[in-house]
């Protein structure tokens, strides 16, 4: 199969496994390739949560900058106004939540903001619909 359109975002980030954990806890990510790159010897990971052939690269640096913030963002979508709550609530005792969870009615659905380990912004969300806007369109 011949991957073409959009396949991945690669994030910098300086403790890959600080940043795996976020991934897979707040994403529902997992680790689908991991690996040192040859030339540079940086670690490596490719994550995905296989909904669709999507993936985010994650490249172990010394420094990030620039940061995907603050309005540049990574969007995850979750099944439930409630599931948004839950990953919120725990973001918050972690003390990543940077935006508290608002409806902003269609097309944009119940969000927030949280911060990734390097200052990346995830945005979770629910009722974007997205996906059913794009099957509209073909």
């Amino acid at each position: 199969m011949l991957d073409i359109g959009l396949t991945h975002i690669a994030l910098p980030v300086s403790n890959i496994e600080r940043s795996i954990k976020f991934y897979s806890t707040y994403g529902g990510m997992q680790v689908v390739h991991h690996r040192i790159d040859a030339t540079t010897e940086a670690e490596v990971v490719w994550l995905t949560d296989h909904t669709r052939p999507f993936a985010i690269v994650l490249l172990q640096t010394h420094s990030v900058q620039p940061v995907l913030s603050p309005l540049a963002h990574l969007g995850v979508g979750c099944k439930s106004r409630k599931a948004v709550d839950m990953l919120c609530d725990k973001a918050r005792q972690a003390g990543l939540l940077v935006e508290e969870p608002k409806d902003s009615g269609y097309p944009v659905g119940y969000w927030a903001f949280l911060r990734d380990p390097d200052g990346h912004t995830l945005e979770l969300s629910y009722g974007q619909e997205i996906g059913l806007t794009i099957d509209r369109t073909n």
